[in-house]
C-alpha cells in the first residue's frame, strides 16, 4: 500500500469508529467506509481499493483480507478463515493492516 495522509473524507455509521489512534481487536467486525469500494479491476488483473482520487492495487493477501471485512466477521474470524486458506496467518500482521485503514478512515470497526 502507498503511505496516505489520513483523511476526513466521508462519513461513518452510527455507531462504528474510524481514525488515527484506534486500536483493532479480534472481537471488532471491520466494515469499508462507505466511501470506499474493493473492486477487481481488468487492466491490472487484480484487486483494487477505490477512493476518492485514490487507487491501492492490493497484494494477495490484502486483497483476502478485505473480502471478509464484511461488517459480520470479527477480527479473530477472519484470521482463522485466512488460516484455513494458508496455513499460517500472523494475526498480528491482519491487525496492523486494518489499523492502518481505519487510521486513514478507508474502514470502520463496530464493537463484536
Amino acid at each position: 500500500m502507498t503511505a496516505m495522509d489520513a483523511t476526513s473524507t466521508g462519513t461513518t455509521r452510527a455507531g462504528t469508529r474510524t481514525g488515527p489512534g484506534v486500536e483493532v481487536c479480534g472481537s471488532d467486525r471491520p466494515l469499508l467506509a462507505r466511501h470506499v469500494r474493493l473492486t477487481f479491476c481488468r487492466t491490472r488483473q487484480r484487486r483494487i481499493l477505490l477512493h476518492p482520487e485514490t487507487v491501492v492495487v492490493l497484494n494477495g493477501s490484502g486483497a483476502a483480507i478485505l473480502e471478509l471485512c464484511d461488517g459480520r466477521h470479527t477480527v479473530a474470524e477472519i484470521v482463522t478463515e485466512l488460516g484455513t486458506r494458508y496455513r499460517a496467518v500472523p494475526g498480528d500482521e491482519v491487525r496492523r493492516f486494518l489499523t492502518r485503514l481505519v487510521a486513514r478512515r478507508w474502514m470502520e470497526l463496530t464493537d463484536g
